[in-house]
């Protein structure tokens, strides 16, 4: 039996989180190896375990695996949680890119040089109003019982859950 997946990220919720609760729906424990300084960061890149140079990574069933999204999908098709043909997967597919994007407007937010800030915050609520939020509720993309896109658990529905606080008050304020 291989051990636990080892997660590799800062301490922090970022782009691993999505990973942990995936990990997490799925019944399957995980231990953690935050990164506290550049040194440990520079040390995995020294090691040859980052592709890209850059976290999150995990260590799964005998690999190293980075890029959030390949990381997600290959846990969810592990524990049937991406959808039961390639329909339903190209819904999920598309479901989780557009969370992905509207997480990465809000994500970079809080970065911005202070006089940036208000002109973004703008255009950030646009795009999530008038793109974003419509996009999910019509169609499939609605939520149908208890999950998100249909009427059993995957991966979209851990996608978005996990990033819905960051982006929710878009839709209020």
């Amino acid at each position: 039996m291989a051990g636990k997946p080892i997660l590799h990220y800062f301490d922090g919720r970022g782009r691993m989180e999505p990973i942990r609760w995936l990990l997490a729906a799925a019944g399957e424990e995980f231990e953690e190896k935050l990164m506290k300084t550049p040194e440990d960061l520079k040390k995995l890149r020294n090691d040859g375990s980052l592709m890209f140079q850059q976290v999150p990574m995990v260590e799964i069933d005998g690999m190293t695996l980075v890029q959030t999204r390949a990381i997600l999908n290959y846990i969810a098709a592990k524990h049937n949680l991406y959808g039961k043909d390639i329909k339903e997967r190209a819904l999920i597919d598309m479901y989780s890119e557009g969370v992905a994007d509207l997480n990465e407007m809000v994500m970079y937010y809080p970065f911005l040089p202070p006089g940036d800030k208000d002109g973004r915050l703008t255009q950030i609520k646009e795009k999530a109003r008038n793109r974003y939020f419509p996009a999910f509720e019509k169609n499939s993309m609605v939520i149908v019982s208890t999950w998100v896109m249909g009427s059993s658990e995957h991966i979209g529905n851990w996608t978005g859950s996990c990033r819905a606080p960051q982006s929710s008050d878009l839709r209020t304020t």
